[in-house]
């Protein structure tokens, strides 16, 4: 399940691609077009901008911008962001997990075909899609 901040980026993100334009966004206004708060969102854009999705800037032209094109983000890389992976079961969302029962699982085919098609369905949906 993908949590609210989750969400919240998605939402936030979007936002910057419709309004921005270039143009640097106050948090605060992001907060108020997006109905989230403040403080939670301040949360999820260090995170953002540590992630390297959007650089923000201080002072009086100050906010936050995106860092590349809309079409150049996908809402996989929006939510793996805040998330983690999203992939269904532990041996397939991180590569070091090690199960003593990969070699004989019998469920590990359908899990990875789940796994495929998440990531191939969020893949496909960029923020240029809901701009």
């Amino acid at each position: 399940m993908v949590s609210t901040k989750g969400r919240y980026a998605l939402r936030v993100m979007i936002d910057i691609a419709e309004h921005g334009e270039g143009a640097r966004l106050p948090l605060k206004d992001i907060a108020e077009r997006q109905g989230i708060s403040k403080k939670y969102l301040e949360i999820i854009m260090k995170e953002l901008v540590t992630a390297g999705l959007v650089k923000s800037a201080s002072g009086k032209n100050g906010g936050y911008s995106l860092i590349r094109r809309p079409e150049e983000y996908t809402v996989c890389e929006i939510i793996e962001t805040l998330e983690g992976s999203l992939s269904p079961v532990a041996c397939l969302a991180d590569c070091n997990y090690e199960c003593d029962r990969r070699d004989i699982c019998k469920t590990l085919p359908m899990w990875t075909e789940f796994d495929n098609t998440i990531h191939e369905f969020f893949r496909s949906k960029t923020l240029a899609d809901f701009v």
